[in-house]
């Protein structure tokens, strides 16, 4: 099968006048769709199951070939798996990002057909051009182009409506792919732990043991953790443990809940360790339609929000009651039994509101950012440069004219003004609590958008901890999972009770929204719904996108105080959006125990540390600036720097790549900070090299230092023992003896005597001490005497030896003899008369002529 071949590019398929006229041919622009061999719509997926891009579990549904992103203009192959909407380059089969979205992320898609104008000489119909444009939730919109006279649009299409919203929970990815190697603990011990650093019991770990048998419920002096909602009776959407003044009891609770909206009581969701202020939240009283509904219960819950101050002269401490509706809002919501608090029936309170719009708002103001992004970014969903959308001369988007009309779009999206609002309202309170050590209680209508977003705002802004991977985790589980967001209403996607509405999802798109050459409805059996108006029919809303938002501009304009990086939120929203993992699915705690997420579906946060601990420190998660003791307190950001701009990672990175990048100097610092650790382990392994060096040298040195105290003794011994030979030497000499030294380290000594000639030889060695060995006298009346000499610990067996040792009077102690001339009698003599005689001996001349009477025996 031969490759598809264009013959001219789509892009400049069309002059600028026909872009603007819309009458350009398509039929040019799409013309190398004609294959010399036609593929079948969809061909079959069972030989295609070796696809090197599907992930575990994912199989592919439909596929089609010869497909155009008409926003790069590139041709590729388009798969529908049970996850994704897949787009593959053409030859390499490379995952074109751009093309390649999850299907829970795809708020909706449509049909679209471009009827092309025949030229007048032509007598032959051109054929219209099919296209399938898909709008997500991660502000993209991409534009797929089919071939003419094939079903290909049609089974993507079908595959698209099928897939996108299934009706059942249990249909999503997430469970078909299953926990794989991420896998989930239960989301209830990492909130008890939470409450437990609350408390300042950090040193108890909670267990699924803890939470079985009930014995989680601690407490300090003013606050303790309630089971009464252990089994979602009281509220539903709330969750199993709760955190409330410790004078209140749990019937007092209860009784409080009958008076807030969905029975959404105040509760503590951070206390200041401190001042003992502390930040609750809430859903909104019923006061009635006459706005005269009391409750003491409740009047008395929320005044045990505020502890006594520490300082009795400062009395007793504010509370604030901060309602984030505008307030016709508030007041509307009086005509269903809701409405807001009367600061006449709470002590010491003020109530104030913040103007923050509904999910309504949101959704419709993320909608029109999202279109403003794809009219005047560097490329857009129909595939021309926004430079050259308006022709004349050009500036980021357009004539100077256009220009202001772009910028003012941008401001008429009111995104940024919607942020704006929650970050004021949040640094708002988190400045009552941090300056004035006042209480703040938190509420909208239901108190799980709106009230979610400032509530987690304000204890990012209070407690470091939250800062970091680990306590931004808990901050969202505990702010956002347990206190019941409805992720699964939010998102779109199906709930354990119902089925989600599809009405929404095959909208089709305006003609203005996409700027292509005249275009009507596909025919066919399709039928597009009429779009819905009404606001209650749709419950999807941005509200979570919105707070990560949020949370970048903070660390836009806090660099030092995050251990994550804007790189790491962007990732986190785009699993949340993608519904890959389950620990954001269903709507509240309740419903997710009920579904068995946590044992069934894979855990978010356990991929997400898993992608960092391939690299440590130097991921791309991991801010490289942050500082923990540069912002170890509370951040709190004047109104005049809470300006927000585009989120340039999130918002830019599908309509401007380029300038996307605005991390570069973070991603530069980040080389940088992987080349200070290698250099750093570098260093670390020179110094360990040097250690052992230095250990060796020193053991070198020991030995060294060993060996020359042996060789010092040693030149001792010998000297010794030279001068012990000499001494011996000049007593032999003395008595008229030759001595004769052999090469062999043996001594001969030649005796010669008169009047009678006696030949002695010894043989002596030098020892320490001398000792006579062996004398033999033979015929030839020659006198042969061997000598040794021994050390001084050996015991001589010479008879002679020893009586001259223990007799001998002129026996030196050293061993010595003082002899005159060593004339001993024990060689002439044998001690004969010097035993009968001893005293006499002692007394004798050293010269008297004894020793020549007894030599002439």
């Amino acid at each position: 099968m031969s490759a598809p071949r264009r013959s001219t590019s789509l892009r400049d398929s069309f002059s600028d006048s026909e872009r603007m006229e819309g009458t350009g041919s398509w039929d040019d622009a799409l013309d190398w769709f004609k294959l010399e061999v036609q593929h079948p719509a969809s061909s079959s997926v069972s030989h295609h199951a070796n696809y090197k891009c599907l992930l575990e579990a994912e199989r592919v549904l439909v596929e089609g070939r010869g497909v155009v992103l008409v926003n790069t203009d590139g041709a590729g192959t388009l798969l529908v798996t049970n996850f994704r909407l897949i787009f593959l380059s053409e030859g390499t089969e490379n995952i074109i990002a751009l093309g390649t979205i999850p299907l829970a992320t795809i708020e909706k898609f449509s049909k679209m057909v471009v009827k092309n104008q025949s030229a007048p000489r032509h007598s032959e119909r051109t054929p219209s051009q099919r296209f399938l444009q898909v709008i997500g939730k991660d502000m993209r919109i991409i534009v797929f182009g089919f071939r003419p006279k094939t079903k290909q649009r049609r089974a993507i299409y079908d595959g698209l409506l099928r897939c996108t919203k299934p009706s059942r929970l249990w249909d999503l990815y997430a469970f078909s792919c299953g926990p794989f190697k991420f896998t989930n603990a239960n989301p209830k011990v990492r909130l008890l732990n939470e409450y437990f650093r609350l408390l300042g019991k950090g040193i108890c770990r909670a267990s699924m043991d803890m939470i079985d048998n009930g014995s989680y419920t601690m407490s300090n002096e003013l606050w303790r953790i309630c089971n009464v909602n252990s089994n979602y009776l009281m509220c539903p959407s709330y969750p199993f443990a709760l955190i409330v003044p410790k004078s209140i009891s749990d019937e007092e609770v209860i009784q409080a809940s009958n008076f807030r909206s969905k029975g959404r009581l105040p509760i503590v969701s951070w206390c200041h360790p401190e001042s003992g202020a502390v930040l609750a939240r809430s859903s909104q009283p019923l006061v009635g339609l006459m706005m005269n509904m009391r409750s003491n219960t409740d009047e008395k819950l929320v005044a045990e929000l505020c502890p006594q101050l520490g300082d009795e002269k400062k009395g007793q401490r504010k509370l604030y009651i901060a309602d984030a509706r505008p307030r016709k809002n508030a007041l509307a919501n009086v005509a269903m039994g809701g409405g807001s608090e009367s600061s006449s029936n709470y002590l010491q309170s003020e109530v104030v509101f913040f103007g923050i719009d509904n999910i309504h708002a949101m959704r419709e103001s993320l909608s029109r950012l999202r279109d403003y992004l794809d009219a005047h970014g560097t490329t857009s969903s129909d595939g021309t440069l926004s430079l050259l959308r308006h022709g004349g001369w050009t500036w980021g988007g357009g004539n100077l004219s256009n220009m202001s009309a772009s910028v003012s779009t941008l401001g008429d999206s009111g995104w940024l003004i919607h942020v704006q609002s929650v970050l004021a309202g949040s640094a708002w309170i988190a400045a009552r609590v941090a300056l004035e050590s006042a209480s703040v209680l938190v509420h909208c209508s239901d108190g799980w958008d709106r009230t979610s977003q400032l509530v987690a705002l304000a204890n990012l802004l209070l407690d470091p901890y939250y800062r970091t991977f680990t306590g931004f985790q808990a901050l969202i589980e505990k702010d956002w999972l347990a206190f019941g967001h409805p992720f699964a209403e939010r998102g779109g996607m199906p709930t354990v009770s119902g089925s989600s509405d599809r009405s929404d999802l095959c909208r089709q798109s305006s003609v203005g929204s996409f700027s292509l050459p005249p275009m009507r409805p596909s025919s066919g059996s399709f039928s597009p719904p009429t779009p819905s108006s009404s606001h209650a029919q749709n419950q999807q809303s941005p509200i979570f996108l919105q707070w990560i938002d949020c949370v970048s501009q903070l660390l836009r304009m806090y660099p030092f105080a995050f251990e994550f990086s804007s790189a790491f939120l962007v990732d986190l929203l785009d699993c949340v959006l993608s519904c890959r993992f389950g620990n954001f699915f269903c709507n509240s705690e309740k419903e997710r125990q009920q579904v068995g997420i946590s044992e069934a579906c894979g855990c978010l946060w356990a991929y997400l540390a898993d992608l960092r601990s391939s690299e440590g420190r130097s991921h791309v998660h991991c801010n490289p600036f942050y500082s923990p003791l540069k912002h170890n307190g509370p951040l709190l950001p004047p109104a005049a720097a809470l300006a927000p701009t585009l989120w340039p990672q999130f918002h830019l990175r599908w309509a401007c790549p380029s300038e996307a990048q605005a991390g570069e100097l973070e991603a530069q610092c980040r080389i940088m900070s992987i080349k200070f650790s290698k250099l750093q382990e570098a260093k670390e392994g020179a110094e360990k090299k040097a250690k052992e060096t230095e250990i060796v040298v020193e053991s070198l040195s020991a030995e060294l230092r060993n060996e020359k105290q042996r060789s010092s003794s040693a030149m001792a011994l010998a000297k010794r023992a030279s001068m012990e030979t000499a001494a011996i030497k000049r007593a032999i000499q003395s008595l008229g003896c030759k001595v004769h030294y052999a090469s062999g380290g043996d001594t001969t000594v030649d005796i010669e005597t008169s009047p009678v000639k006696i030949s002695q030889k010894s043989v002596f060695s030098p020892f320490t001490r001398e000792s006579v060995g062996i004398v033999q006298h033979e015929d030839k009346s020659d006198l042969s005497v061997s000598i040794s000499v021994a050390a001084d610990d050996v015991v001589s067996n010479n008879p002679f030896g020893r009586v001259c040792d223990t007799l001998c009077p002129l026996r030196t102690r050293d061993g010595g003899c003082r002899w005159p001339d060593a004339g001993c009698a024990q060689l002439a003599s044998q001690f004969i008369g010097v035993k009968a005689d001893y005293e006499a001996l002692d007394s004798l001349s050293i010269y008297e002529g004894y020793f020549k009477t007894v030599s002439t025996l």
